[in-house]
């Protein structure tokens, strides 16, 4: 199956193999089948979002949280506010700290890490 484009609105539907084997335009006979294909894909869409609701939700039951796992921990983070709150610059404060576990280790944190912690302490603080 082939979607092909040209213009600006001039869609038309190959099908190459198969009992419905043709050319389809979505203006003339193949507007029934475009429908049936969109309302597929909707549906197929909706199947996939609804199980992956589902895994998350299971997977928080059993108390696993997705995402990447946090390369700043609490020392690092006191440090940076410490440093912060004796004037030194963000970018500073990034390359004087270093990441020490994961596949980071060693590396230092981006300055965006560094500006993230900093917001949350502000943040818990209001």
């Amino acid at each position: 199956m082939t979607l092909t484009a040209s213009g600006h609105h001039d869609i038309q539907l190959e099908l190459l193999t198969g009992p419905l084997q043709g050319v389809y335009d979505p203006s003339g006979h193949g507007a029934a089948l475009f429908a049936f294909f969109a309302g597929m894909a909707e549906s197929e869409r909706e199947y996939i979002r609804e199980k992956s609701l589902e895994g998350q939700a299971s997977a928080r039951e059993r108390g696993r949280h997705g995402g990447r796992p946090k390369v700043v921990d609490d020392d690092m983070a006191a440090y940076a506010r410490f440093l912060r709150a004796n004037g030194v610059p963000v970018p500073e404060i990034a390359r004087k700290l270093v990441i020490t576990s994961g596949k980071n280790q060693g590396q230092c944190p981006s300055v965006a890490t560094v500006y993230r912690i900093l917001a949350e302490d502000a943040d818990s603080t209001e």
